[in-house]
């Protein structure tokens, strides 16, 4: 056993606070205060079969459904490039963009990451502004996308 009171070669939960995002090609390393909203759920289908003696349905799996990730970031001096991908929107076409999010550890090595495909910013909400604030201006930006995938590591 380790002096510190640790197990050696135990396996602890990472911590939360190191990551960066990359927002397809243009946009790599990207640092953000905050991202929230990666979540999945199937919709769920309801069937009671003909002659079925349960008064009841079955319940199956449906069509999966993707949350929309929101992310928020401090705005800096001459950056809007949030803006330009959001003005990018005419008539129902975006250019869509392959966006990873990627948990660090202590030697900035992806050890865990998320990857959003065909992406888009569906939202973006400037920082409020106050006279007698002295917090940092956010932008939050809202993305939607098609399908998650989770992978460890590279």
């Amino acid at each position: 056993m380790a002096i510190d009171g640790s197990k050696e070669n135990a396996t602890w939960p990472m911590p939360k606070f190191r990551f960066e995002v990359d927002l397809g090609t243009e946009l790599q390393g990207v640092a953000f205060q905050e991202v929230s909203g990666m979540d999945v759920e199937n919709q769920i289908i309801e069937y009671r079969h003909s002659n079925s003696k349960l008064f009841s349905t079955e319940k199956m799996p449906g069509i999966v459904k993707y949350g929309n990730i929101t992310m928020k970031r401090g705005v800096f001096v001459n950056d809007n490039t949030f803006w330009k991908w959001h003005a990018e929107i005419s008539m129902n076409t975006i250019k869509r963009r392959t966006v990873f999010i990627k948990l660090l550890n202590e030697k900035s090595e992806v050890t865990m990451q998320w990857e959003l495909n065909n992406a888009w910013p569906t939202k973006i909400t400037s920082t409020d502004l106050k006279s007698d604030g002295s917090e940092v201006a956010i932008d939050t930006l809202e993305i939607a996308y098609e399908q998650l995938t989770i992978s460890n590591g590279n």
